[in-house]
């Protein structure tokens, strides 16, 4: 798998998390005990203090995680951030969701228990409140609308593909 190091700024990634071969992974990026990286990904953690990933949480195929200068990119525990998601200068706080498409900006929080619909475009400085969901282009808040299960299926989901992933995989050609 490709993991590299830019100058100083090495990847950490825990001994338990897996981290698919087509996956990328460079630079400033923490990834956490039992979290997934999917193939496609690319975490580019070049600028600021880069990129940081809690433990238990799945950055699902073609999604793209980047800082810039002074915002680090942080996935806290038990989150799901769905296919071609990108996260830049963002926090996505502990037991979120992140939808298949969307796109968190610069300083948007996405707080414990909230969802970020598929597609939904959270703008800068956004904050997503406990569980709510934000919606559309550009995101709308609907608040009070998340139930923990929403969340839970594909936490569970992604630690047992991990799982799956680390002992069956094996390239054909």
């Amino acid at each position: 798998m490709p993991i590299y190091a830019l100058g100083d700024l090495e990847p950490d990634v825990h001994p338990d998390a897996f981290i698919h071969p087509d996956a990328t992974v460079i630079g400033r990026v923490v990834i956490g005990a039992g979290s997934s990286v999917w193939p496609g990904a690319v975490l580019r953690g070049d600028d600021g203090e880069g990129i940081r990933i809690g433990a238990n949480s799945s950055i699902q195929d073609g999604s793209v995680l980047h800082c810039t200068d002074g915002l680090t990119t942080t996935v806290g525990d038990s989150c799901v951030i769905g296919h071609i998601v990108h996260l830049e200068g963002c926090t996505v706080e502990d037991f979120a969701l992140v939808g298949n498409g969307a796109v968190v900006l610069h300083r948007a929080v996405i707080s414990t228990q909230s969802l970020v619909g598929s597609n939904a475009v959270v703008p800068n400085n956004m904050v997503v409140p406990p569980g709510a969901m934000a919606l559309g282009i550009p995101a709308k808040i609907r608040e009070d609308k998340v139930t923990p299960e929403m969340i839970q299926h594909g936490v569970d989901s992604y630690s047992a593909r991990a799982q799956r992933y680390r002992q069956d995989l094996r390239r054909l050609a």
